[in-house]
């Protein structure tokens, strides 16, 4: 069992260890918004944490007028649209009609996103699983003038 897990361990360092380094800058330049950042405080194993995720929208993206956030199944929180919280880069408040149905979180902003901004969006009172692998959220972006929802991404709860 240990030579296993040494064995696996060994193979995804060694597999890691061969991705370019510019593999995270890849959207920079790109025509799609994408998770910059996610993180939960605090950050240790306590149960009830603020969950951030951090978006880029880059240059030569579109606006973005609605954000989607599927919320996974295992995870809890009050339900209550004043415990989502967006701003800026510069930490500004933005405005946005929070709608929340089922395990769907729908930002619907005032005024579209610009283009060459980023977002922070904190979800508060979020209960956190405490067994097995991490919660995944799933996110997307409908853009100024489109009904589709395009994927931007995944967040997962960063575990210590």
């Amino acid at each position: 069992m240990k030579k296993g897990l040494f064995l696996a361990l060994a193979v995804f360092s060694t597999t890691a260890s061969f991705l370019p380094v510019n593999y995270a800058n890849a959207n920079e330049s790109g025509a799609l918004p994408y998770i910059s950042g996610n993180h939960n405080f605090p950050p240790n194993r306590w149960h009830v944490v603020r969950h951030t995720f951090e978006i880029k929208n880059p240059k030569n993206s579109k606006q973005i007028s609605q954000i989607i956030i599927q919320v996974p199944e295992v995870v809890r929180w009050s339900n209550n649209p004043k415990d989502i919280v967006i701003a800026d880069g510069n930490g500004k408040k933005v405005n946005a009609d929070v709608t929340i149905k089922d395990k769907a979180i729908s930002l619907a902003f005032a005024e579209p996103i610009a283009s060459n901004s980023q977002l922070e969006i904190d979800i508060k009172k979020v209960k956190r699983v405490t067994q097995g692998n991490g919660p995944v959220y799933r996110l997307f972006a409908k853009f100024d003038g489109s009904d589709t929802a395009t994927p931007i991404g995944i967040a997962r709860f960063c575990k210590k």
